[in-house]
C-alpha cells in the first residue's frame, strides 16, 4: 500500500519518495456519514471543502452520487445555518432521511428527501441523531434529547455546573413518527433511561438497544442490552454483559441479537469480540474468542454476520457463521474505512459495499465494489487528487516482553543523507483505541501531523499493549498497570525505530491527548529520555480525578475497584506521586469545560512541575470540552505546539 521505496529511505536516510511535495492546495474535500442505497445504485454523504488555515468552519451539504461512476446526481442543502448528519435510505431506496442541527437556534431538523425535493418533516427542540426507517418503510425512528443542555457525548463541552447538580440529566430517547402525514414525534423509550445505540427488530414491532438509567455521559460503560416495545415503550433486559457493549443488531428471524463486547475506554471507540444473545433473554455467547484483532462494526446479511475488524495494521471484513462460529476473512488491506456509524455501508443483499477510504499516501475518497474486490483500486471519486503526501510511512513491528507490538513510523520528505532528525512520539488516547492509517492533511482543524512532517520531524505512532488490533488479551494487558507495560512497549518501539531510521536520540519529544496526555505526564515522571513533552487533557492524580470527572464508570473495569475501595492502585499509577523526578520541559493544554479529563487535572500537574522547578506552560481553552473544536482554538494550539517543539528539538539543524 505504501511506496516501496519508503522502507529503504527510512533505513538509509536517502531522499524519500515521493518527490518534494508541491504547495498544498487551498482546500481538501471531506466525506462523512456515507450511506449506500439498498439496491447499491446510489450513495449519499455529507461533503464539504475545508480551507487550509481558516478559522471559519466549512458549510457542509448532502451529496447523492451514482455508484457506477461517482457522478453527482443531487445536492441537498435546505438549511444554510445547519450542520447536516446521519443520512439514511428507506428500505425501497426512494427516500433519504437526514438531520440538520442549528446550534444557534437550539433545534435539530429532520428532513425527508425524494426525487421530487426535500421536505422538513419535524423540528426537534434539542438534539437528535440516527434516523432509521422501519423495516416496512412506514415509520422513522430517531434518537432525541428534548431541551438538551449540551451536545450529546462526554467529549462535548459540559453545561455550566451551577445550582444544584447531579439531580437531573439529559436523557436520549427513541422517538418515532410516520413517514407521511402530519403526526409529530412520539417518544417511545423510558423517560429516565439514556439510549446509546439502537436498531429496529425485523418485525418492526420494537427495537434492540444499549441503554442505562441516569447520566448519559457516564453510564455507557454499564449499559444493558435491552428490548424496547414500540407500542408501549416497555423496556426489557435481554442481557447484562460483563463488559462494555456496542452495535446491537437483531438477526433476520428476530431470535438473536449480535453485538460487540469488550474492554472499551471511550464512547465511540469500539473494539472487542462478537457476542450473540437470545432475544428472549439469557446469557450471551462469545462467537470469536481468541480472534487476532478487534471487531469495530457489524450487521446481519442473510443468516450470517458481516463485521469489520482491526487486525494489526489492516482493516478487515469478516464473515461470521453464528451456528458454527467460523470466521472467514473476506477482505483485508492496510487502509482506514468509514461509513455512517460503522466502517462500511452494505447493500441489502450484502454483496456490494461503499466506504470512505484513506491511508498515509492517499487522501479521502469514496470506493465502491464487491466484498472481495474493494479498496483503493475501486475509488469512484477524485476530489482530492491534487493533494500529495508530505512524507513516507511504514508499519513497524517489534517485540516487547514477549508481545508483538505494532506502530506507524512516518518520515518527512527530503531526507538528507548523513543527517539525523528529531522525532515526536505521539501516544493515542483511550487506552482502548489504535492509530490507523490516515492521510496527513492540513485544514481548518489544524492538520497537526502534516505540519510536523513539513517542519522536518519524524513522527512515531505506537499501538502499545492496551490498544485495539491484536485481540482482547492484548487490549486487557495494561489492566491495573497504566503507564507500566505500555510505556515499556513504547520505549522499546523507539529503540526499534532508531535501528532503521536516522533519528537523533537526543532530540525526542513525547506528545499525547486524553489517555495519551496521562501517558505523557507519566513518561516525564518515569523517564528522562525525552527532550520535551506536550500533554493534552491529561490526568495527573487518579484519586482526585475520580471525584472530578463526569465518566467515572469507565474506571472500575481498568482498576478493578473504585478509588474509595482500593486507593493504593490509583495512587501508584498517578504521575503526581513521582513528580519530583521530572526534569522534562512540558507544555500542557486542556479545554475549560472538559467532562472526561477536567481542567483541574492539568492545573494540578502544571502547578507541581512549577513547584519542582521544571520548565512548563499551561493553556486552558475557553469553552472547549475534551475535543478542541473551535477552529480558532485549533489554530492557536497548533501554532503553540510547533513553537514549543522547535524550541527544544531544533528541526532543520
Amino acid at each position: 500500500m505504501f511506496l516501496v521505496a519508503a522502507a529503504a529511505a527510512l533505513i538509509s536516510g536517502a531522499p524519500a519518495t515521493p518527490a518534494p511535495a508541491s504547495p498544498l492546495p487551498a482546500h481538501r474535500h471531506v466525506f462523512a456519514g456515507l450511506a449506500l442505497a439498498p439496491g447499491a445504485d446510489r450513495w449519499v454523504a455529507v461533503e464539504s471543502d475545508e480551507i487550509d488555515a481558516s478559522t471559519d468552519e466549512p458549510h457542509r451539504k448532502l451529496v447523492v452520487r451514482a455508484s457506477a461512476d461517482g457522478r453527482v446526481l443531487q445536492t441537498l442543502d435546505p438549511c444554510p445555518a445547519c450542520a447536516y448528519s446521519d443520512p439514511a435510505f428507506s428500505p425501497d431506496g426512494r427516500r433519504i432521511a437526514f438531520l440538520g442541527r442549528d446550534r444557534k437556534a437550539g433545534v435539530t431538523n429532520l428532513y425527508l428527501s425524494t426525487a421530487d425535493g426535500v421536505t422538513l418533516r419535524t423540528v426537534v427542540e434539542g438534539v437528535a441523531e440516527r434516523p432509521r426507517f422501519s423495516p416496512d418503510g412506514s415509520l422513522i425512528a430517531v434518537q432525541v434529547v428534548i431541551g438538551a443542555h449540551k451536545e450529546v457525548g462526554a467529549t462535548q463541552a459540559a453545561a455550566a455546573q451551577v445550582g444544584e447538580i447531579g439531580e437531573s440529566f439529559d436523557e436520549q430517547r427513541i422517538a418515532v413518527l410516520p413517514v407521511t402525514g402530519t403526526e409529530d414525534l412520539r417518544l417511545v423509550s423510558a423517560a429516565d433511561t439514556f439510549v446509546y445505540e439502537y436498531d429496529w427488530t425485523p418485525d418492526g414491532k420494537g427495537f434492540v438497544a444499549t441503554a442505562a438509567k441516569g447520566d448519559g455521559d457516564n453510564n455507557w460503560w454499564v449499559a444493558d442490552l435491552e428490548a424496547v416495545d414500540l407500542a408501549t415503550g416497555a423496556m426489557r433486559r435481554i442481557a447484562k454483559p460483563k463488559d462494555q457493549l456496542n452495535a446491537p443488531h437483531a438477526s433476520p428471524d428476530g431470535r438473536q441479537v449480535a453485538y460487540i463486547g469488550g474492554l472499551m475506554s471511550d464512547f465511540g471507540s469500539v473494539g472487542g469480540d462478537v457476542y450473540l444473545a437470545p432475544f428472549a433473554g439469557g446469557e450471551a455467547v462469545n462467537l470469536t474468542p481468541g480472534f487476532a484483532g478487534s471487531f469495530d462494526g457489524l450487521t446481519w446479511r442473510g443468516g450470517r454476520i458481516l463485521a469489520t475488524a482491526l487486525m494489526s495494521d489492516h482493516e478487515a471484513i469478516v464473515a461470521i457463521d453464528p451456528a458454527t462460529r467460523k470466521t472467514t476473512i473476506l477482505w483485508s488491506q492496510p487502509i482506514s474505512l468509514e461509513a455512517g456509524e460503522g466502517h462500511v455501508a452494505l447493500d441489502a443483499r450484502g454483496e456490494r459495499l461503499a466506504a470512505v477510504t484513506e491511508d498515509f499516501d492517499h487522501p479521502q475518497e469514496v470506493a465502491f465494489g464487491s466484498l472481495r474486490s474493494f479498496g483503493l483500486a475501486t475509488r469512484l471519486t477524485s476530489e482530492n487528487q491534487a493533494l500529495k503526501p508530505v512524507g513516507t510511512a511504514r508499519s513497524l513491528e517489534w517485540v516487547s516482553e514477549g508481545r508483538k507490538v505494532q506502530g506507524w513510523l512516518i518520515a518527512p520528505s527530503n531526507l538528507v543523507p548523513g543527517r539525523s532528525y528529531p522525532m515526536i512520539v505521539t501516544i493515542h488516547g483511550g487506552p482502548s483505541a489504535a492509530v490507523r492509517p490516515g492521510f496527513p492533511s492540513a485544514g481548518f482543524r489544524g492538520g497537526g501531523l502534516r505540519r510536523l512532517l513539513e517542519a522536518g520531524y519524524y513522527v512515531f505512532e505506537p499501538n502499545p499493549r492496551g490498544s485495539y488490533g491484536q485481540g482482547e488479551d492484548f487490549t486487557r494487558a495494561n489492566y491495573r498497570d497504566f503507564g507500566g507495560g505500555d510505556l515499556r512497549d513504547i520505549l522499546a518501539g523507539v529503540d526499534a525505530v532508531e535501528k532503521v531510521a536516522p533519528v537523533d536520540d537526543k532530540r525526542l519529544a513525547v506528545y499525547g491527548h486524553s489517555y495519551g496526555g496521562f501517558m505523557t505526564m507519566w513518561t516525564v515522571t518515569h523517564s528522562h529520555r525525552f527532550a520535551t513533552a506536550v500533554a493534552g487533557a491529561g490526568i495527573g492524580d487518579w484519586i482526585s480525578y475520580y471525584g472530578q470527572n463526569g465518566i467515572d464508570q469507565w474506571m472500575i473495569p481498568f482498576f478493578g475497584a473504585s478509588a474509595y475501595d482500593d486507593p493504593d492502585i490509583y495512587r501508584k499509577l498517578s504521575p503526581l506521586e513521582t513528580v519530583k523526578t521530572a526534569v522534562t520541559p512540558t507544555f500542557i493544554y486542556v479545554g475549560e469545560r472538559d467532562v472526561e479529563c477536567p481542567a483541574a487535572q492539568s492545573v494540578e500537574f502544571w502547578h507541581a512541575l512549577k513547584a519542582v522547578g521544571v520548565k512548563t506552560k499551561l493553556l486552558i481553552l475557553e469553552g472547549e470540552g475534551h475535543g478542541i473544536r473551535k477552529p480558532e482554538h485549533v489554530k492557536q494550539l497548533s501554532e503553540a505546539e510547533l513553537d514549543w517543539f522547535a524550541q527544544y528539538l531544533k528541526p532543520g539543524s
